[in-house]
């Protein structure tokens, strides 16, 4: 999941709102009838919680990427070090 390290909150918050919007008649999500505002159109202290949400869930992400790497890349596995002089 290296690639998350390339995404800023800004970017994720909004391709969220996007897909949400596009999604949300596939799941009969009908908050008030009216639909979704752009993201332009989304007032800012909206964004801004998406925005630090977004940042949250990727700092998570990043975290957990760090902590599937092996500890000590440079040294083999048990087992699969060859021996030889």
């Amino acid at each position: 999941m290296s690639s998350i390290q390339n995404v800023s909150p800004e970017e994720l918050a909004k391709l969220f709102h996007h897909y949400q919007e596009a999604l949300a008649s596939d799941f009969d999500f009908q908050p008030g009838q009216d639909p979704a505002p752009s993201w332009e159109q989304t007032p800012a202290n909206e964004r801004k919680l998406r925005i630090a949400a977004a940042r949250l869930a990727l700092m998570e992400l990043a975290a957990q990427s760090l902590e599937d790497r092996p500890n000590h890349e440079y040294y083999a596995k048990p087992g699969e070090a060859e021996w030889g002089c």
